[in-house]
């Protein structure tokens, strides 16, 4: 079994949409200790498509970083296992079997795997025979509204050769509604002996404690609650190590979405990094006063100049 030993607690979830080269180094300035790619097809790998490719590749501070699969056919996984094994810039690979999105659940990946266990089994057996490295997955308490088989389908990945586990507190039907289940994340960590991560609902460095104290997880990992502030690491690490972290000013915040946009031009181009931008800006400004309006002033503009001029003269009302 490949050993999955993280320096440091707080990681950043694969978000699809958000988890780019950017935002993830962005993040990994402020102190997040492990990072994770936005979800890769494996069939995607298979078949060589150049836009799946190009959804790997890491800064220089993501050391180490994670790349997140996705699929159901255990041949086409361990595929892209045999690819990532040849890339030194990946340290450990995790399989998603969490995805609540329709379009992944009806092909049978993602959250999908909850309910074929022995699939989901024979997955990381294969996947292990196919790389030395740690591999990982994540997973929700259940497919169901009200269905929790956190432990059972933990022990069995266990028993096949999984290396550590994430637990989101939800199930598949809730999505993202309610609140997360600290209890289902806890009975999985006092029924396994692999690492388990924690998963829903940490927004700040409060929430991060709680749930590293009542479930007593190894680590925890941060997913909506990084959107617009990369900041939450530092937060987290502070409140760990008993230090104070001071809140962000809407300066601050506002000189960071520049920041961002800058480097996303910088990386993607002027026309896709302004369109990807445009959900991180609101995200960095939700909150602030008039922001709606300077959203709707920003949104329809394609100028990454005038959008920063914008963002600055709206520096300046506070």
């Amino acid at each position: 079994m490949a050993k999955f030993n993280i320096s440091g607690r707080a990681f950043l979830a694969p978000m699809a949409g958000v988890s780019d080269f950017v935002f993830r180094k962005i993040c990994a300035d402020h102190g997040c200790a492990l990072t994770y790619t936005e979800m890769i097809s494996a069939k995607g790998i298979y078949f060589n498509n150049e836009k799946t490719y190009n959804m790997i590749d890491f800064s220089e501070n993501e050391i180490p970083a994670a790349v997140q699969i996705f699929g159901h056919e255990p041949l086409v996984l361990c595929h892209a296992c045999e690819v990532f094994e040849k890339d030194d810039r990946i340290s450990i690979i995790d399989i998603n079997m969490g995805c609540p999105a329709p379009k992944i659940v009806k092909n049978g990946d993602g959250a999908a795997l909850l309910t074929n266990r022995a699939l989901a089994c024979e997955i990381v057996r294969e996947v292990k025979k196919a790389t030395s490295k740690p591999v990982t997955a994540k997973i929700r308490k259940g497919f169901y509204k009200n269905e929790n088989i956190a432990v059972t389908f933990s022990l069995a990945l266990e028993e096949s050769g999984i290396d550590a586990i994430t637990v989101h507190g939800r199930t598949r039907e809730q999505y993202f509604e309610g609140v997360a289940d600290l209890h289902a994340i806890k009975d999985v960590k006092d029924n396994v002996l692999i690492p388990v991560i924690g998963n829903g609902d940490i927004k700040n460095g409060v929430d991060a404690l709680s749930v590293l104290k009542e479930t007593s997880c190894d680590y925890i990992m941060v997913g909506r609650g990084a959107l617009g502030n990369p900041w939450i690491f530092e937060e987290i690490n502070s409140k760990l190590n008993n230090k104070e972290f001071i809140e962000k000013t809407p300066e601050e915040k506002i000189e960071m979405c520049i920041y961002h946009l800058r480097r996303q031009v910088e990386y993607y181009g002027q026309y896709k990094g302004v369109t990807e931008m445009r959900k991180h800006i609101g995200w960095y400004l939700k909150g602030l006063i008039n922001s709606i309006e300077v959203k709707n002033r920003i949104n329809i503009e394609y100028d990454v100049e005038k959008i920063v001029k914008i963002l600055e003269e709206y520096k300046l009302k506070f």
